[in-house]
Parts: structure tokens; sequence; C-alpha cells
């Protein structure tokens, strides 16, 4: 296991190239609560509707995706984004070391988790809002977000078959 020095690891961080997919973590990151904030201030209580296909419908999420593992128990709240956390710590890790076009899908997904896990500390639910749908089907009620954890793990698996080392 290589063990960097402390001037290693800030050189290491802060390379050039690490700067700049710092700064699209945060622009996802700010497009996101834009998003958030908005349809929080405009859109509390009515489903509002757009076309035959998507509404604006904010539900408060307490589970991860999907509304999975939602419950009312503090402990598993807790426990869950504990979890979550330390996934995201991982990711960190994980985005530091891989190369340009892995920092460029990780940076998506950690500006979308960075997002998530920002509402679940702050409102202790994420606010999902964009109802997509067809007659009487309905996808899950999702946010902005989700959309860039979905481009980044669909980019990231499409990457897995397609180029290999």
């Amino acid at each position: 296991m290589n063990f960097l020095s402390l001037k290693d690891k800030k050189e290491f961080f802060f390379k050039k190239e690490n700067i700049y997919f710092f700064l699209l973590i945060l622009s996802t990151f700010i497009f996101d609560r834009a998003s958030k904030n908005y349809i929080m201030s405009n859109f509390s209580d009515t489903t509002y509707y757009i076309n035959d296909y998507i509404n604006i419908n904010l539900i408060w999420n307490i589970g991860i995706g999907f509304g999975f593992l939602g419950t009312d128990s503090t402990l598993l709240y807790s426990l869950v984004t504990i979890i979550i956390g330390l996934v995201i710590l991982y990711l960190i890790y994980i985005f530091v070391i891989s190369e340009n076009i892995d920092k460029f899908i990780f940076s998506l997904i950690l500006g979308g988790a960075f997002g998530n896990i920002y509402d679940r500390l702050i409102y202790k639910a994420v606010p999902d809002f964009i109802d997509l749908h067809y007659d009487n089907f309905h996808w899950f009620t999702f946010n902005v977000a989700d959309i860039f954890i979905t481009i980044g793990i669909i980019v990231f698996i499409v990457r897995g078959f397609y180029i290999k080392n």
C-alpha cells in the first residue's frame, strides 16, 4: 500500500484537473439546490400539470432511492444517513485517484449525492418533485440530483462494457 506524505496528498488532491471537476461537483450541487428551493417555494401542496407525461408534484422522501427503506424510525433513518455519508466519502477517495473520464462520472454522482445528503441532514427528508407518467403508469417521483446520479451510474456502466484497461 502506497502512503503519500501530507505534502504529496495536498498536491495530489489539488491538481489542476481535480479543481475543474470539483467545480463540476459544485455546479451540479448548486443546480440541484436551486431547483429544489424553487419547487419548495412555489409548489407546496398541489400537483402542477405540465403535459401528458410530466407533472410537478412535491413529495418528501424519507427513504433512499425510490423510497426504499422509508420509515418513521429515527434510528434506521440515522443509520441509513451515516451509511450514505460513508459511501460518499469512499466515492470522494475513488474520485481523487481516478482518471479524468472517471472523475467526470464521479463528479456527476457526487454532485447529486451531496444535494440529497444535504436535504437528509437539513430537512430530514429529500424533496422529490418530477413525476413522469404515461396514462396510469407513474415512475417514481425524483429530483435533479437523482438525474445526475443516474446519468453518472449509466455512463459508468456503459464505460465498463466498452472501455477495457
